[in-house]
Protein backbone atom coordinates (compact mmCIF):
# COMPACT_ATOMS: atom_id res chain seq x y z
CA UNK A 1 0.00 0.00 0.00
CA UNK A 2 1.47 3.69 -0.62
CA UNK A 3 1.08 5.92 1.73
CA UNK A 4 1.53 10.04 1.95
CA UNK A 5 1.40 11.38 5.31
CA UNK A 6 0.65 15.08 5.38
CA UNK A 7 2.00 16.93 8.45
CA UNK A 8 1.33 20.69 9.28
CA UNK A 9 4.08 22.85 9.74
CA UNK A 10 2.84 25.76 11.88
CA UNK A 11 3.97 25.13 15.04
CA UNK A 12 6.38 22.89 16.41
CA UNK A 13 3.39 19.90 17.87
CA UNK A 14 2.79 18.45 14.45
CA UNK A 15 6.14 17.84 13.64
CA UNK A 16 7.58 16.81 17.29
CA UNK A 17 4.76 14.22 16.73
CA UNK A 18 5.56 12.62 13.37
CA UNK A 19 9.05 12.24 14.63
CA UNK A 20 7.23 9.48 16.95
CA UNK A 21 4.95 7.93 14.76
CA UNK A 22 7.14 8.12 11.44
CA UNK A 23 9.08 5.15 12.58
CA UNK A 24 6.22 3.05 13.71
CA UNK A 25 4.48 3.47 10.11
CA UNK A 26 7.85 1.99 8.35
CA UNK A 27 7.68 -0.98 10.52
CA UNK A 28 4.77 -2.11 8.41
CA UNK A 29 4.65 -3.09 4.54
CA UNK A 30 3.59 0.18 2.98
CA UNK A 31 5.26 2.75 0.52
CA UNK A 32 5.57 5.78 2.98
CA UNK A 33 6.33 9.26 1.89
CA UNK A 34 6.21 12.39 3.99
CA UNK A 35 4.96 15.87 3.20
CA UNK A 36 5.04 19.15 5.33
CA UNK A 37 3.02 22.25 4.50
CA UNK A 38 3.75 25.75 6.63
CA UNK A 39 6.35 28.25 7.60
CA UNK A 40 6.20 28.32 11.31
CA UNK A 41 7.94 25.37 13.33
CA UNK A 42 11.25 25.38 14.63
CA UNK A 43 11.26 21.87 14.68
CA UNK A 44 12.76 19.55 12.05
CA UNK A 45 11.97 15.87 10.40
CA UNK A 46 15.48 13.57 10.55
CA UNK A 47 13.50 11.61 7.44
CA UNK A 48 13.14 12.57 4.09
CA UNK A 49 10.42 15.24 2.38
CA UNK A 50 9.57 14.10 -0.49
CA UNK A 51 7.17 17.33 -0.99
CA UNK A 52 7.58 20.77 1.27
CA UNK A 53 5.06 22.84 0.55
CA UNK A 54 4.11 26.80 1.78
CA UNK A 55 0.83 25.83 2.57
CA UNK A 56 -1.52 27.91 4.76
CA UNK A 57 0.49 29.48 7.76
CA UNK A 58 -1.04 31.21 10.38
CA UNK A 59 1.79 33.53 11.94
CA UNK A 60 2.26 33.85 15.04
CA UNK A 61 2.13 37.45 16.95
CA UNK A 62 3.66 39.04 19.75
CA UNK A 63 0.81 40.32 21.89
CA UNK A 64 -0.78 36.66 22.45
CA UNK A 65 -2.22 35.86 19.10
CA UNK A 66 -1.91 35.26 15.55
CA UNK A 67 -1.29 38.30 13.64
CA UNK A 68 -4.23 38.05 11.17
CA UNK A 69 -2.53 40.86 8.57
CA UNK A 70 0.66 38.88 8.37
CA UNK A 71 -1.21 35.86 7.97
CA UNK A 72 -3.21 37.31 5.22
CA UNK A 73 -0.70 39.27 3.32
CA UNK A 74 1.64 35.79 3.40
CA UNK A 75 -1.13 33.97 1.96
CA UNK A 76 -1.55 33.56 -1.87
CA UNK A 77 -4.72 32.00 -2.91
CA UNK A 78 -3.01 31.40 -6.78
CA UNK A 79 -0.49 29.57 -5.29
CA UNK A 80 -2.71 27.18 -2.75
CA UNK A 81 -4.89 26.65 -5.61
CA UNK A 82 -1.62 25.47 -7.49
CA UNK A 83 -0.23 23.43 -4.60
CA UNK A 84 -4.01 21.43 -4.45
CA UNK A 85 -4.30 20.83 -8.07
CA UNK A 86 -0.38 19.48 -8.29
CA UNK A 87 -0.04 17.21 -6.00
CA UNK A 88 -0.53 13.70 -6.82
CA UNK A 89 -2.70 12.36 -4.05
CA UNK A 90 -4.13 9.82 -6.91
CA UNK A 91 -1.22 8.18 -6.72
CA UNK A 92 -1.50 7.10 -3.30
CA UNK A 93 -4.07 4.47 -1.61
CA UNK A 94 -4.44 6.57 1.64
CA UNK A 95 -3.33 10.01 2.81
CA UNK A 96 -2.91 10.13 6.56
CA UNK A 97 -3.33 14.12 7.65
CA UNK A 98 -2.14 15.91 10.79
CA UNK A 99 -4.37 19.10 9.89
CA UNK A 100 -2.27 19.82 6.79
CA UNK A 101 -5.10 21.50 4.04
CA UNK A 102 -3.40 20.92 0.62
CA UNK A 103 -3.18 17.00 0.70
CA UNK A 104 -7.00 16.94 2.36
CA UNK A 105 -8.29 19.26 0.03
CA UNK A 106 -6.17 17.62 -2.94
CA UNK A 107 -7.64 14.03 -1.42
CA UNK A 108 -11.21 15.66 -1.74
CA UNK A 109 -10.76 17.08 -5.39
CA UNK A 110 -9.84 13.84 -6.06
CA UNK A 111 -11.18 11.35 -4.46
CA UNK A 112 -8.27 9.89 -2.33
CA UNK A 113 -9.35 7.96 1.00
CA UNK A 114 -7.35 10.40 3.59
CA UNK A 115 -8.12 10.39 7.21
CA UNK A 116 -7.44 12.77 9.90
CA UNK A 117 -4.29 11.74 12.51
CA UNK A 118 -5.03 14.74 14.87
CA UNK A 119 -5.83 16.83 17.64
CA UNK A 120 -7.53 18.83 15.68
CA UNK A 121 -9.98 15.89 15.15
CA UNK A 122 -10.53 15.27 18.90
CA UNK A 123 -10.94 19.14 19.19
CA UNK A 124 -14.24 19.09 16.95
CA UNK A 125 -15.40 16.01 18.42
CA UNK A 126 -19.46 16.26 20.00
CA UNK A 127 -18.17 15.05 23.23
CA UNK A 128 -15.04 16.86 23.64
CA UNK A 129 -14.66 19.93 25.92
CA UNK A 130 -15.12 23.35 24.11
CA UNK A 131 -15.61 27.25 25.61
CA UNK A 132 -18.35 28.74 26.73
CA UNK A 133 -17.89 31.62 24.48
CA UNK A 134 -19.16 30.11 20.76
CA UNK A 135 -16.81 30.88 17.71
CA UNK A 136 -18.26 30.49 14.76
CA UNK A 137 -15.47 31.51 12.76
CA UNK A 138 -12.96 29.32 14.65
CA UNK A 139 -15.06 26.36 14.78
CA UNK A 140 -15.65 26.72 10.77
CA UNK A 141 -11.73 26.84 10.43
CA UNK A 142 -11.13 23.55 12.60
CA UNK A 143 -13.96 21.96 10.60
CA UNK A 144 -13.29 23.25 6.88
CA UNK A 145 -9.32 23.88 7.23
CA UNK A 146 -8.36 19.90 6.49
CA UNK A 147 -11.43 18.50 5.62
CA UNK A 148 -10.97 14.21 5.68
CA UNK A 149 -13.25 10.83 5.37
CA UNK A 150 -12.63 9.73 8.69
CA UNK A 151 -11.07 10.89 11.57
CA UNK A 152 -8.87 9.49 14.69
CA UNK A 153 -8.14 12.07 17.30
CA UNK A 154 -5.61 12.78 20.49
CA UNK A 155 -5.95 14.48 23.51
CA UNK A 156 -5.80 14.80 27.03
CA UNK A 157 -9.07 12.53 27.73
CA UNK A 158 -10.25 9.26 26.20
CA UNK A 159 -13.42 11.84 25.13
CA UNK A 160 -14.92 9.21 22.59
CA UNK A 161 -13.96 5.75 21.12
CA UNK A 162 -11.62 7.17 18.87
CA UNK A 163 -9.92 9.67 20.60
CA UNK A 164 -6.36 8.78 22.41
CA UNK A 165 -4.06 9.51 24.63
CA UNK A 166 -1.43 12.19 23.98
CA UNK A 167 1.45 10.89 22.09
CA UNK A 168 4.83 11.51 24.21
CA UNK A 169 7.88 12.04 23.01
CA UNK A 170 10.97 8.71 23.36
CA UNK A 171 12.87 11.72 24.56
CA UNK A 172 10.51 12.78 27.73
CA UNK A 173 9.07 8.81 28.09
CA UNK A 174 12.64 7.62 28.93
CA UNK A 175 13.83 10.82 30.99
CA UNK A 176 14.26 10.79 34.58
CA UNK A 177 12.00 13.80 35.59
CA UNK A 178 13.66 16.03 38.38
CA UNK A 179 13.70 19.77 40.07
CA UNK A 180 16.09 22.34 40.01
CA UNK A 181 13.75 24.63 40.94
CA UNK A 182 13.21 26.66 37.60
CA UNK A 183 10.13 26.97 35.78
CA UNK A 184 10.31 26.79 31.69
CA UNK A 185 8.14 29.19 29.69
CA UNK A 186 7.31 28.68 26.28
CA UNK A 187 4.93 31.94 24.91
CA UNK A 188 5.51 32.02 20.83
CA UNK A 189 3.00 34.61 20.86
CA UNK A 190 4.32 37.02 22.99
CA UNK A 191 7.40 39.36 22.66
CA UNK A 192 10.45 39.23 24.80
CA UNK A 193 9.82 42.61 26.26
CA UNK A 194 5.95 41.43 27.39
CA UNK A 195 7.50 37.82 28.86
CA UNK A 196 10.32 40.32 30.48
CA UNK A 197 7.94 42.72 31.72
CA UNK A 198 5.81 40.05 34.10
CA UNK A 199 8.42 37.87 34.89
CA UNK A 200 10.42 40.34 36.54
CA UNK A 201 7.92 40.93 38.94
CA UNK A 202 9.16 37.56 40.45
CA UNK A 203 12.77 38.39 41.33
CA UNK A 204 13.21 34.93 43.72
CA UNK A 205 11.86 32.63 41.03
CA UNK A 206 14.13 31.65 37.94
CA UNK A 207 13.04 31.81 34.76
CA UNK A 208 13.96 29.75 31.31
CA UNK A 209 12.61 31.35 28.50
CA UNK A 210 12.79 29.84 24.95
CA UNK A 211 12.02 32.30 22.61
CA UNK A 212 11.15 32.43 18.41
CA UNK A 213 11.84 36.03 18.65
CA UNK A 214 15.51 35.70 19.13
CA UNK A 215 19.11 33.98 18.08
CA UNK A 216 21.41 34.31 20.79
CA UNK A 217 20.77 33.69 24.35
CA UNK A 218 20.97 35.92 27.28
CA UNK A 219 20.32 36.77 30.82
CA UNK A 220 17.89 39.36 32.49
CA UNK A 221 18.12 40.23 36.15
CA UNK A 222 20.15 37.33 36.97
CA UNK A 223 16.75 34.96 37.29
CA UNK A 224 15.85 35.53 33.80
CA UNK A 225 17.33 33.18 30.57
CA UNK A 226 16.09 33.70 27.56
CA UNK A 227 17.17 31.17 24.51
CA UNK A 228 16.23 30.30 21.09
CA UNK A 229 14.20 27.55 20.48
CA UNK A 230 16.73 24.22 20.81
CA UNK A 231 14.81 21.10 21.18
CA UNK A 232 17.54 19.25 23.13
CA UNK A 233 18.00 22.24 25.34
CA UNK A 234 13.72 22.59 25.91
CA UNK A 235 13.51 19.01 26.65
CA UNK A 236 16.41 18.90 29.25
CA UNK A 237 14.26 22.33 30.61
CA UNK A 238 11.31 20.32 30.91
CA UNK A 239 12.97 17.65 32.30
CA UNK A 240 14.12 19.39 35.49
CA UNK A 241 11.83 22.42 36.09
CA UNK A 242 9.55 22.92 38.95
CA UNK A 243 6.54 23.75 36.52
CA UNK A 244 5.71 25.58 33.16
CA UNK A 245 4.22 28.37 31.78
CA UNK A 246 3.12 27.67 28.57
CA UNK A 247 0.12 28.70 25.83
CA UNK A 248 -3.00 26.30 26.24
CA UNK A 249 -1.59 24.27 23.04
CA UNK A 250 -1.98 20.07 22.79
CA UNK A 251 1.88 18.40 22.84
CA UNK A 252 3.82 20.59 25.18
CA UNK A 253 0.90 20.51 28.11
CA UNK A 254 0.43 16.73 27.75
CA UNK A 255 4.27 16.15 28.18
CA UNK A 256 4.70 18.28 31.30
CA UNK A 257 1.46 16.77 32.67
CA UNK A 258 3.33 13.43 31.73
CA UNK A 259 6.20 14.44 33.71
CA UNK A 260 4.23 15.11 36.78
CA UNK A 261 5.05 18.84 36.72
CA UNK A 262 3.14 22.39 37.87
CA UNK A 263 1.49 23.71 34.66
CA UNK A 264 0.05 26.87 33.85
CA UNK A 265 -1.35 27.91 30.47
CA UNK A 266 -2.33 30.98 28.79
CA UNK A 267 -4.81 30.30 25.65
CA UNK A 268 -3.57 32.36 22.32
CA UNK A 269 -6.34 34.66 21.74
CA UNK A 270 -8.58 34.40 18.37
CA UNK A 271 -7.35 30.35 18.33
CA UNK A 272 -10.42 28.65 19.10
CA UNK A 273 -8.04 25.23 19.25
CA UNK A 274 -6.43 26.47 22.00
CA UNK A 275 -9.57 27.76 23.88
CA UNK A 276 -10.79 24.58 23.37
CA UNK A 277 -7.98 22.96 24.56
CA UNK A 278 -7.97 25.59 27.80
CA UNK A 279 -11.33 24.15 28.79
CA UNK A 280 -10.18 20.38 28.51
CA UNK A 281 -7.44 21.33 30.83
CA UNK A 282 -9.55 23.84 33.32
CA UNK A 283 -11.62 20.81 33.67
CA UNK A 284 -8.63 18.71 34.75
CA UNK A 285 -7.94 21.28 36.87
CA UNK A 286 -5.08 22.94 35.03
CA UNK A 287 -4.33 26.63 35.90
CA UNK A 288 -5.34 28.41 33.04
CA UNK A 289 -4.94 32.41 32.69
CA UNK A 290 -7.25 34.83 29.85
CA UNK A 291 -4.68 36.42 29.13
CA UNK A 292 -0.68 37.47 30.33
CA UNK A 293 0.04 40.54 31.42
CA UNK A 294 0.57 42.56 34.50
CA UNK A 295 -2.94 42.23 35.88
CA UNK A 296 -1.87 38.11 35.95
CA UNK A 297 0.79 38.53 38.01
CA UNK A 298 -1.83 37.84 41.21
CA UNK A 299 -2.70 34.51 39.75
CA UNK A 300 0.76 33.95 38.61
CA UNK A 301 1.92 34.09 42.42
CA UNK A 302 -0.57 32.06 43.85
CA UNK A 303 0.00 29.41 41.34
CA UNK A 304 3.56 29.29 42.50
CA UNK A 305 2.98 29.58 45.88
CA UNK A 306 0.84 26.42 45.88
CA UNK A 307 2.62 23.11 46.23
CA UNK A 308 -0.05 20.99 45.11
CA UNK A 309 -1.02 21.62 41.58
CA UNK A 310 0.31 18.38 39.63
CA UNK A 311 -2.33 16.63 37.72
CA UNK A 312 -2.20 12.98 37.49
CA UNK A 313 -2.38 11.28 34.38
CA UNK A 314 -1.97 8.00 32.81
CA UNK A 315 -0.72 8.46 29.14
CA UNK A 316 0.20 4.88 27.79
CA UNK A 317 2.27 4.90 24.60
CA UNK A 318 -0.79 3.98 22.06
CA UNK A 319 1.06 4.61 19.10
CA UNK A 320 1.14 1.16 17.81
CA UNK A 321 -2.38 0.76 18.01
CA UNK A 322 -4.29 3.79 16.02
CA UNK A 323 -1.68 3.17 13.59
CA UNK A 324 -3.00 -0.35 12.68
CA UNK A 325 -6.39 1.00 12.82
CA UNK A 326 -5.60 4.06 10.16
CA UNK A 327 -4.12 1.22 8.36
CA UNK A 328 -6.71 -1.35 8.48
CA UNK A 329 -9.66 1.73 7.23
CA UNK A 330 -7.26 2.39 4.59
CA UNK A 331 -6.93 -0.79 3.10
CA UNK A 332 -10.61 -1.77 3.44
CA UNK A 333 -10.81 1.29 0.92
CA UNK A 334 -8.18 -0.27 -1.01
CA UNK A 335 -9.67 -3.94 -1.95
CA UNK A 336 -13.26 -3.63 -0.13
CA UNK A 337 -14.85 -4.31 3.10
CA UNK A 338 -15.80 -7.45 2.68
CA UNK A 339 -12.47 -8.84 1.41
CA UNK A 340 -10.01 -7.95 4.43
CA UNK A 341 -9.35 -9.69 7.68
CA UNK A 342 -9.41 -7.68 10.50
CA UNK A 343 -6.25 -6.35 11.89
CA UNK A 344 -6.24 -6.93 15.89
CA UNK A 345 -6.24 -3.69 17.80
CA UNK A 346 -7.78 -2.34 21.33
CA UNK A 347 -10.92 -0.37 20.22
CA UNK A 348 -13.21 -2.46 21.55
CA UNK A 349 -10.80 -2.80 24.62
CA UNK A 350 -10.96 1.28 24.89
CA UNK A 351 -14.68 1.72 24.13
CA UNK A 352 -15.87 -0.54 27.14
CA UNK A 353 -13.26 1.52 29.50
CA UNK A 354 -14.59 4.89 28.30
CA UNK A 355 -18.17 3.65 28.62
CA UNK A 356 -17.41 2.42 32.32
CA UNK A 357 -15.47 6.29 32.64
CA UNK A 358 -18.74 7.58 31.98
Amino acid sequence: MKVLYAIQGTGNGHLSRARAIIPVLQKHKIDLDLLVSGTQADVSLPYPIKYQLKGLSFIFGKKGGVDIWKTLTKTNPYRLYKEIKRLPVEQYNLVINDFEPISAWASKLKKTPCVSFSHQAAVIDKNAPKPKTKDRIGSLILNKYAPTEKQFGLHFENYSKEIYAPIIRNEIREATPSNKGHYTVYLPAYSNSKILEVLSRFPKTQWQVFSKHCTTQSTHNNHIHISPINNQAFVDSMVTCEGMLCGAGFETPAEILYLGKKLLTIPMSGQYEQQCNAAALKRMGVTVLSNFNLKSIFKITEWLEIENTIINVDYEDEVEDIVKSILHWGMKQKIGNSSIEMIPHKDIQRENSILIKK
